[in-house]
């Protein structure tokens, strides 16, 4: 079979690239394509089988690196760039709009989703007012772009063969938005190389994407207000320097780190918190398999 692997967007390693990696070395032989693709090499090489994604117009777009989702609006458009004529299959890895890709009608789409898109479903209350837009005239234009954008997103779940999900809470949501059965696969976690380990120190860690559903700035505050309580913040993302512009001398910010400074910290930590309401959450439970607690949202 010819197979093409769709993901939404290449910028940072986590959750949902996680379930990329395994969808790779399950279809090593699967081209792979993206909205933007900006991993590093070594990122490639490690996680991605060295391949390097086939990306749409908005690659070379203006600071399409760090202010992609602004192009969201252009994102079905952008899709529609990809000739995808010659695959018997094609897997989109979505939480946004890698599930709408074009398909013809002999063409097997299945579709792993781990969202239905956040911003025109749950969290897009959230996302407007997080985005400074939940106010005025760019409010209504930006609730009008999100109304197209679910519009479209419903438009397309015809053309998905197969669900598959996360968790039975996105199956759920999938039930509830698309009227669509979804088999639930687990996302990848590696228990067996998250090792117990039962000395722990002085502090407390977190680890995520830096954007706004995951409340890394909400941690960040509240660690300000506790300055006798040290924090430890791994990862990147867009909203990196509005979230380090909230910390105190207490909370030291790692940046993205290779999963080998993960665990070091996951397996040291007094706890590890966690903010977001999640539709898994995948570090949670490698901080479990280190023996260590979770202090999270109660949702």
């Amino acid at each position: 079979m010819r197979i093409a692997i769709i993901h939404d967007w290449l910028v940072t390693f986590a959750g949902a690239e996680r379930v990329l990696e395994q969808i790779l070395l399950c279809y090593p032989d699967a081209d792979l394509f993206s909205v933007v693709d900006f991993f590093s090499a070594e990122l490639c090489d490690s996680h991605l089988l060295g391949k390097k994604a086939t990306t749409t117009l908005i690659q070379k777009l203006p600071h399409a690196k760090t202010h992609y989702r602004n192009y969201l609006p252009l994102m079905p458009l952008a899709l529609k760039q990809f000739d995808l004529a010659k695959y018997d299959l094609i897997i989109s890895n979505s939480h946004a709009v890698a599930k709408g890709i074009k398909v013809k009608p002999k063409q097997m789409h299945i579709s792993y989703v781990h969202s239905p898109m956040r911003y025109a479903w749950d969290l897009r209350d959230q996302y407007l007012k997080e985005s400074g837009l939940d106010k005025g005239l760019k409010s209504i234009l930006a609730k009008l772009m999100l109304d197209q954008m679910r519009r479209w997103d419903l438009r397309t779940v015809n053309k998905v063969n197969y669900f598959a999900c996360n968790s039975s809470c996105i199956a759920a949501r999938i039930k509830n938005n698309y009227k669509r059965d979804a088999k639930v696969i687990y996302p990848p976690v590696d228990v067996q190389y998250f090792t117990l380990h039962t000395a722990k120190e002085d502090f407390y860690v977190t680890a995520s994407r830096m954007v706004p559903y995951k409340k890394i700035d909400l941690i960040v505050e509240a660690f300000s207000q506790m300055p006798d309580k040290k924090l430890i913040v791994i990862g990147d993302g867009p909203d990196w320097q509005k979230i380090v512009k909230l910390g105190a001398s207490n909370i030291t910010f790692l940046g993205f780190k290779p999963t080998e400074i993960l665990k070091h910290y996951l397996q040291r930590a007094k706890a590890f918190v966690f903010a977001a309401e999640e539709d898994f959450g995948i570090v949670p439970l490698e901080a479990q398999a280190c023996g260590t607690p979770v202090i999270a949202f109660g949702k």
